[in-house]
């Protein structure tokens, strides 16, 4: 078994409370969870009003299929209209 692990940063431009911000980030949490059957964090910046940090975690058996995996969450986000995809750090433990 494999596990890709993803850190994506995000800008969320329209955040103008730590209520607006965790709005937006229950819902792509809620989305990348329901999607891909990833297991999504906030995982840094909690304080911040609009920048957040997820951790993602994938699990599988084939680093080819986890690899496509990631890229297609980190397209995902990036096509996310609330929040701007600032950073994005993948890794694959074997």
């Amino acid at each position: 078994m494999q596990v890709a692990t993803m850190r994506l940063g995000l800008f969320i431009r329209q955040a103008r409370s730590l209520k607006d911000k965790r709005s937006v980030v229950k819902g792509l949490k809620d989305r990348l969870h329901n999607r891909f059957n990833a297991s999504v964090a906030e995982i840094d910046r909690h304080d911040s009003i609009q920048i957040a940090v997820l951790g993602v975690a994938i699990a599988g058996g084939d680093s080819r299929h986890l690899e496509s995996a990631m890229d297609t969450i980190e397209n995902f986000v990036r096509a996310q209209p609330l929040a701007e995809l600032t950073s994005c750090d993948k890794d694959i433990i074997y």
